[in-house]
Order: structure tokens, then sequence, then C-alpha cells
């Protein structure tokens, strides 16, 4: 069963599917529940698809908001009601009277939030608003984030706990850039966003170090389509908005959003 299911995922992917089977076959023939920390979308695919493989299993999903990207997964027998079970998840509320922090992005809460020393893993989504920013953390975490974090970015701030139901969730911004590229080949799509030129964005791609769709890519020439969300660590991550016509020069018009 191990090896047909391996068949299906990227080598990189075994330790995940390893433990995810683990939960399933655990719940199924052991009567376990086991609550995850927060999964990436591809981390949920996985398991899902691994949960669907086993007629005795179901598993509840929850984000905090209805477009959550990263979710907690309950894992448990088929018999079991888990629509009142407690997803353990708390919302981290950031606010702080200095003007300079209206102007602060994701990445800045994140690279805090994680200096403490937290593992990505207790983070779900992180919600910046015009206001302040609300983030969905594990609740066995939440007091500790509250009381240590103090600054984001060298800006002082000021935190808050909130029930889930207090939480505000933002829109996703994107900055969109139109580009016309030879190919819809990754390294050449890749190399346009981030403006590296091929050879130098062939060194993450090679690395292991770029996701399509959060599966990892190594292949350079993997041609992209619409919707397709690529990220590059250290580079942030942009997503394929629209594959338009052709020029007369036969290039393609490609209009991509990069996550700001």
């Amino acid at each position: 069963m191990k090896n047909e299911i391996y068949g299906h995922f990227h080598p990189d992917e075994r330790q995940f599917v390893d433990k995810a089977w683990e939960w399933v076959t655990h719940a199924g023939e052991y009567h376990e529940t086991k609550l995850t920390e927060f999964l990436d979308p591809r981390q949920g695919y996985i398991l899902q698809s691994l949960v669907n493989r086993h007629p005795d299993v179901e598993v509840r999903w929850e984000g905090g908001s209805e477009g959550a990207e990263r979710k907690r997964a309950l894992v448990a027998p088929d018999y079991r009601d888990l629509s009142d079970e407690d997803m353990e998840l708390k919302v981290l509320a950031i606010s702080s009277g200095e003007q300079k922090f209206l102007s602060l992005e994701h990445g800045d809460y994140m690279g805090a939030i994680l200096g403490l020393g937290v593992k990505r893993g207790k983070i779900g989504d992180i919600h910046v608003l015009e206001d302040g920013c609300h983030v969905v953390v594990a609740a066995d975490i939440a007091d500790y984030l509250a009381m240590n974090l103090t600054g984001v970015h060298r800006i002082n701030v000021s935190t808050e706990l909130l029930p889930l139901s207090g939480l505000r969730s933002s829109e996703v911004k994107l900055e969109t850039m139109e580009l016309t590229v030879a190919s819809l080949r990754l390294d050449g799509i890749a190399a346009d966003v981030t403006r590296l030129s091929r050879s130098k964005i062939l060194i993450p791609i090679k690395a292991g170090r770029v996701r399509v769709n959060w599966k990892v890519e190594e292949d350079p020439s993997c041609g992209l389509k619409d919707g397709d969300m690529v990220s590059i660590q250290g580079f942030g991550r942009f997503k394929v908005l629209e594959i338009g016509s052709l020029t007369k020069k036969g290039r393609y018009r490609v209009r991509i959003g990069k996550f700001v």
C-alpha cells in the first residue's frame, strides 16, 4: 500500500505522506483522533486524498475564514460527530499607535512571530488590515505570543487574544504585472517576475526552493497555466492570473499577480 501511495507524490513529500497515513490508519483501526498543526494547501490535498482511501475515516478542516489557505485538520473515525469539536484556534490581534505601523506587510508580521522561536505549523493565515493585523494561531501558543510579541520590524505593538468569531479577514492584495514571454516555461516567467537572469533563477529551481501549487518543482521547463501559484523561497510568490493572446511576433501575453 505504501509504495502505491508514494507513486503519487514527490520524493520530498514522503516524510509528510508517512505521517499523514499514520494519522489515517490510527483513526480507522485504533479509533484515535488527531488534530494536526496548520497545513498548507498541498499538505491538505495529500491528507484529504489519504482520508479518501480509508472507508472508516473522516476529516474536518478549519482555518478561521472561508477562504483560508492554511488550515488545521481533525482526523477521526467516521462515526464521530466532529461539528462541535474544539479545533483549538485563537486570533492574535496586533495593533500599535505608531503611524509607521500601517505600512507593515505580511512578511514583517511573519518574521516577527517566527523570530520568537515559534514553528510555522503553529501559525495559520495572517490577515493584514487597514488598522492592524489578525493572525490565526494554535491555542497552545496563543498566550506565549500575546506576552512576547512586543515589536514588529522595530515598531512597538500591543496584542490581544480574541475567539475565532472575532476574526476580521482581509482580501489578498495582488500587484499586477503584464508580461510578454517567448514561452510559458517556469524559468522564463519566474525570471521576468523576479527580475533575475534566466541562469540565476535556475539556482533556486534546481535546489528545490520553488513550488508550483505548493508542490516542489525542480523542472525549469515546467509549463505554467492560468491559476497556477508559484512561490520562490526568498522572493515571495505570484499567481498566473491570465494567459492571453499571442503577439504578432508569437510571444504570449501573460498577466501576473504578485503577492504584496
